[in-house]
């Protein structure tokens, strides 16, 4: 899969993993480490939704921007 995650101006991307028998992916161009992963392509969209809302809390709650590279 190159296909890749839009949401919030920010990009995720997607990844199988043959042997979890999964979808993930990480949230790019930001130094932090955030992942997701879901069983279904609507499951892995919907984690990286809430994995972008929670980076996006969690900059508000700590009065800052994003830290994107």
């Amino acid at each position: 899969m190159n296909r890749q995650l839009q949401y919030q101006g920010y990009t995720g991307s997607i990844e199988y993993s043959a042997e979890d028998n999964c979808l993930f992916g990480r949230l790019l161009y930001i130094s932090a480490l955030v992942s997701y992963e879901g069983q279904t392509e609507q499951a892995l969209e919907a984690a990286f939704r809430e994995a972008v809302n929670d980076v996006l809390k969690r900059e508000r709650n700590e009065a800052r921007q994003p830290n994107r590279r």
